[in-house]
C-alpha cells in the first residue's frame, strides 16, 4: 500500500478556457481514519462538465487551495467502523484524489450485478445516466415514437441519452456531434439516425436537413445557437430540456441565443433545467431500467478510459475539448487489467 497521497487543488480561477496551469497535484502523508470512518483507496474518477463551472467563484464552487470534489469509486483499505468492511467497494464525491477518509454517510455501496463492469456506475449507472434517464422520463415525459433531438450527442449524457431513449421507444434520433468521426460513430454504434457536425454550418440549417418533419423532443446540453435553432423545429406541445450549457462555460460573454420568443406561446413549448441531484431517489429506478438491458447486450456503455490518476487534470480539460466520446473515465492503473 502506498505511503503517500495525492490530491489535486485548484490554484486559480479560470477567466475562459482553463489550462493545466490552473490546478497543482499535492503530495501529503496517507491519512488515517478516525473512529467511525474508513480510508478509501480511489480507483475510478469521473470528472464532468460541471466542473468547469465549480471552477469560478460560485456558491459551492470550488474552493482554492483545497482538495477538489467528484464522483469515485474506491476500495476500502482501513476501516474503524462496522459498516464499511475493508475490501468493499464503495462509491463517494471525495474525487481528484488517490485515497480518502469517508463515513458510512458520505458513501453508497454499489450494488454487484453479474456482467456489469465498475465503470458503469460513473457512466450508464451513475450521475450521467441518471441525469439522461430523468431527462427522458421526469422532464421530457417522452412518449414512444416521438422524435428527439440531442445536443453534445457523443458526450457521456448525450450517449445515453440517445441510448436510452432508443429503449424507451423514440420515433427519429437526432444528435449533434463536433466532427465527422463523431456523427459517423453515433449514427453506426449508438443508435442515431442523423447527427451534423455543428461546425458545418449554421444550426438551424443543419437541423432542419437532419430532422426535416420537425422535433417533439430537445435534450440541450449545449445551449447558444442550437437551442435557438431547437425552439424553432419543435412541433406543438414541444418539450427542452436544459442539461446543461457547455458553450458558454469557457465564454462567460457570449451573448444569449436569439429566437422567435412567440414560439413558445404559439406552439405550447416548455422548457425546464434540472439538477440530476434532486433526483437521486430515483437510482434503483434506473438500475430496475438498464441492469437488465447491460447484461442483456441491448445496452452498450459508452466510455472514454484514461489510465493514471497522474492524468485527470489532462483528462478534464481534455472533456472540455470534446476528445471523448462517451463518459470520460479516469481509471488506477491497478485496474487496467482487473
Amino acid at each position: 500500500m502506498n505511503e503517500t497521497a495525492l490530491t489535486v487543488h485548484q490554484t486559480a480561477r479560470p477567466h475562459g478556457f482553463p489550462t493545466a496551469g490552473h490546478f497543482a497535484f499535492v503530495e501529503s502523508a496517507l491519512p488515517g481514519p478516525a473512529a467511525g470512518s474508513a480510508l478509501v483507496e480511489n480507483l475510478y474518477w469521473s470528472v464532468d462538465p460541471y466542473h468547469r463551472e465549480m471552477m469560478d467563484d460560485v456558491p459551492g464552487g470550488f474552493v482554492l487551495g483545497a482538495p477538489l470534489e467528484g464522483r469515485t469509486i474506491g476500495r476500502v483499505i482501513a476501516s474503524r467502523t462496522p459498516r464499511l468492511a475493508e475490501g468493499e467497494i464503495v462509491f463517494h464525491r471525495q474525487g481528484w484524489r488517490t485515497h480518502a477518509v469517508v463515513t458510512p454517510e458520505e458513501i453508497r455501496q454499489l450494488p454487484r450485478f453479474d456482467k456489469v463492469p465498475l465503470t458503469a456506475y460513473l457512466s450508464a449507472l451513475g450521475g450521467t445516466g441518471l441525469t439522461a434517464y430523468v431527462g427522458l422520463t421526469r422532464i421530457a415525459r417522452l412518449q414512444e415514437g416521438e422524435d428527439l433531438f440531442v445536443s453534445a450527442a457523443a458526450g457521456g449524457v448525450g450517449t445515453a441519452t440517445g441510448r436510452f431513449a432508443r429503449l424507451l421507444g423514440a420515433g427519429r434520433l437526432v444528435g449533434s456531434a463536433g466532427s465527422a468521426a463523431k456523427a459517423a460513430h453515433l449514427t453506426r454504434e449508438v443508435g442515431y439516425d442523423a447527427v451534423f457536425d455543428y461546425h458545418d454550418g449554421p444550426a438551424a440549417d443543419l437541423l432542419g436537413k437532419a430532422a426535416p418533419g420537425g422535433i417533439d423532443v430537445f435534450v440541450d446540453n449545449v445551449g447558444g445557437d442550437q437551442l435557438a435553432a431547437a425552439v424553432g423545429a419543435l412541433r406543438e406541445y414541444g418539450r427542452i430540456v436544459r442539461v446543461g450549457t457547455i458553450s458558454q462555460y469557457n465564454t462567460p460573454d457570449a451573448p444569449p441565443p436569439r429566437f422567435n420568443y412567440a414560439d413558445i406561446v404559439e406552439k405550447s413549448l416548455r422548457m425546464e433545467g434540472f439538477l440530476v441531484s434532486n433526483y437521486r431517489d430515483l437510482q434503483e429506478e434506473l438500475y430496475e431500467f438498464a441492469v437488465p438491458q447491460l447484461q442483456s447486450g441491448r445496452l452498450a456503455l459508452d466510455e472514454t478510459v484514461v489510465d493514471g490518476f497522474e492524468h485527470i487534470v489532462d483528462a478534464f480539460l481534455g472533456m472540455l475539448r470534446g476528445e471523448n466520446t462517451g463518459k470520460i473515465i479516469v481509471r488506477d492503473r491497478t485496474q487496467a487489467h482487473a
